[in-house]
């Protein structure tokens, strides 16, 4: 093979029409951009979201309601899986890196333990939030809260 000889590959080579550059090409003219109107002049940009002058989805489309920005949003674990983990575990303290290990929550996760299920023994708990009911429960099965 020799410089002499380089073809390139079959079909990579596709004869393109060239617009605007006169009319011997069969597309000069207005190069195919039709007469008059935005479309046909230069530097034209569709906005983004435009619907041809039909009112866009986004304004069509209600609004109601807001998004609180200082929302807190917190994982949900019942006392019921803490027991769960505790027992089969044979934990005395069940603690946020326990609940990570087990693959209940993600790294940075907010947890809130909530008052569904009972306590089979005394646990100490470590979270974010407790809601009052899971705070009876623990203290009643002898157990202590630590909010982190």
């Amino acid at each position: 093979m020799e410089l002499s000889n380089l073809q390139p590959a079959v079909g990579s080579n596709k004869k393109k029409r060239r617009i605007g550059r006169g009319p011997g090409s069969g597309k000069g003219g207005t190069s195919t951009r039709g007469h008059k109107g935005a479309k046909s002049r230069s530097g034209y940009k569709k906005k983004i979201g435009f619907e041809g002058g039909q009112m866009p989805l986004q304004r069509r489309v209600p609004k109601f309601g807001f998004k609180n920005i200082n929302r807190v949003e917190y994982k949900a674990i019942n006392i019921k899986v803490i027991d769960e983990l505790a027992t089969n575990k044979g934990l005395d303290k069940v603690t946020l890196a326990d609940l990570m290990q087990a693959g209940m929550i993600r790294k940075n996760q907010l947890v809130k333990v909530l008052g569904v299920g009972t306590m089979s023994k005394k646990v100490d708990v470590e979270a974010h939030a407790f809601s009052k009911k899971a705070e009876e429960i623990i203290t009643a099965a002898g157990g202590s809260i630590e909010k982190v």
